[in-house]
């Protein structure tokens, strides 16, 4: 498989990573339901024998579970093959699983160690700061605490803790504040058909400025795989968090199913499901690096690994934009 220069981290990372949210399993605050961790296993190992080389997962992702997952995923996996491992931090938990937010430098160093033994690894390939702020504030230029987070992940590199650091879910005035203190390798933002925010500022800063961006949600969480149905998910699990999702609800899914129907046409032409285009679709503006792919069973790997080799042709890009624009 292809792999791409990774930033300025010297890696080369192919252009589809393997996601591990769902895989952290049900019962905490952003669970997309029970999940089996068998199947967990195996959608990992046959992401890595297809030829993905990263992972990326984070310490909130099932409070530590999705971490001890991986762990154990990869432990199976020959030295010469293991994946990259990307994990994010500042989002914590309580005792019953209840989330916030902490940039607190003394906070992000006990979150690294758990990491680090949940993983059990002694550096972390990339660490990045999960979010700048929590909820409505996440997009404030003016969150606090960025400067001084930036600069304790800045001493984890330098202690050899994590190789290099990155963000997510920053906007361009949130990684101009931390530029000057360390270079940013990544960023890892939301981007798919239907989410298309980041082209204005986000995508051209980070080409700009050498930053690697390495985008999630390109099939708009499930949205456009081509497997949902109004009936699944009107039975997902009451601890799925698409159930609150307004993408997943009226007046918006209508317009969001004919897409799919779109997507699944243009798949159609080339023998690919429309997950493959969805994903090609992110993959082929030049400042993403990688797009990352959630997966919870092999079946699933094997739905979406084609979209690594995958090329649109410039006219079906403009069928996809024009259709994008309608839902």
């Amino acid at each position: 498989m292809e792999k791409r220069p990774f930033g300025n981290t010297g890696f080369g990372i192919t252009a589809i990573g393997l996601g591990a949210w769902a895989i952290g399993g049900g019962g905490w605050t952003f669970a997309w339901g029970p999940q089996d961790d068998g199947e967990s296993i195996d959608a990992i190992r046959r992401a890595v024998d297809c030829g993905i080389n990263w992972i990326d997962t984070a310490a909130a992702y099932g409070t530590g579970h999705s971490e001890e997952i991986v762990a154990r995923a990869v432990a199976e996996i020959p030295a010469g093959q293991k994946p990259l491992i990307f994990t994010k931090c500042s989002l914590v938990w309580d005792e019953k699983r209840n989330i916030s937010h902490s940039l607190e430098p003394e906070s992000l160093r006990r979150e690294l160690e758990g990491s680090l033994r949940r993983l059990r690894v002694e550096a972390v390939d990339l660490y990045q700061i999960h979010w700048p702020a929590f909820g409505p504030y996440a997009r404030d230029p003016g969150a606090p605490g960025l400067e001084e987070a930036w600069s304790a992940l800045s001493e984890m590199k330098k202690e050899g803790k994590v190789r290099f650091i990155g963000v997510s879910n920053f906007n361009v005035p949130q990684m101009e504040r931390i530029r000057p203190i360390a270079p940013v390798s990544s960023l890892q933002p939301p981007y798919s058909i239907l989410s298309r925010d980041i082209e204005r500022e986000i995508l051209p800063y980070c080409e700009s400025h050498g930053i690697s961006a390495i985008v999630y949600s390109p099939m708009k969480s499930g949205l456009l795989t081509g497997a949902m149905t109004r009936e699944r998910i009107a039975n997902f699990p009451q601890d799925d968090w698409r159930r609150n999702s307004p993408d997943f609800k009226e007046p918006k899914l209508t317009q969001n199913l004919k897409l799919v129907e779109k997507l699944r046409a243009i798949g159609a032409r080339h023998g690919r499901s429309p997950a493959e285009v969805a994903i090609a679709w992110t993959l082929r503006h030049p400042a993403v690096t990688g797009t990352i792919v959630g997966a919870r069973s092999r079946e699933q790997v094997d739905g979406f690994i084609g979209a690594a080799e995958f090329r649109l042709a410039p006219e079906e890009i403009e069928e996809i934009d024009r259709a994008g624009t309608l839902s």
